[in-house]
């Protein structure tokens, strides 16, 4: 479902002209907060080659880390869908949560109590100031859908994510799906 109203807890979609953008082609960003102030999100849908353990040798897990954007990248973020095991939790939508008491996080991971369908880690988010989503909104760069898979989008694999979502969208779209991420190489 496209709309065009901006509400935390739903997807932003780039669009596919968006070329040439590093940060952005091709990504899919979970809204975590959006008010008059601002907004800040999540992109999800691309990995790192890095894992938890790869960052902080002390955590005994290899969950994967992804790239949340291009502020603060040298901050680890997280979001999940366990608020009752994760004091300090703040919830975003859906049942998903965004943040929450990490020493008590650790040892969740290292009892084997927290899986990679719960968690979802992040070096750097997405940010913008007032008013600087919606001018981007209003140049097309982004297409606004509510999150289907609820707190589910913490365990869906990345890979082709941004492609099955332009799918979903249908229409002007489809086109889209099957194109070479650089056009320039097809």
């Amino acid at each position: 479902m496209i709309t065009d109203k901006l509400k935390k807890g739903y997807l932003l979609i780039a669009e596919p002209t968006i070329i040439g953008d590093l940060s952005f082609n091709r990504s899919v960003i979970l809204l975590a907060d959006y008010n008059e102030e601002g907004s800040v999100g999540f992109i999800i849908n691309k990995p790192l080659k890095y894992t938890i353990h790869d960052l902080i040798p002390d955590v005994d897990a290899r969950f994967k880390i992804y790239n949340g954007g291009p502020v603060e990248q040298d901050n680890l973020y997280f979001i999940h869908n366990i608020p009752d095991l994760i004091p300090n939790s703040i919830e975003i939508s859906n049942g998903i949560y965004w943040g929450g008491d990490f020493e008590s996080t650790k040892e969740l991971i290292n009892k084997g109590e927290i899986s990679k369908d719960n968690i979802r880690f992040f070096l750097g988010y997405t940010g913008w100031h007032e008013n600087q989503l919606e001018t981007e909104m209003k140049s097309h760069s982004w297409i606004i859908t509510a999150n289907s898979y609820e707190n589910k989008i913490i365990g869906k694999s990345a890979t082709h994510f941004w492609k099955e979502q332009i799918m979903e969208l249908g229409g002007e779209y489809l086109i889209w799906s099957n194109a070479p991420e650089n056009p320039y190489l097809n």
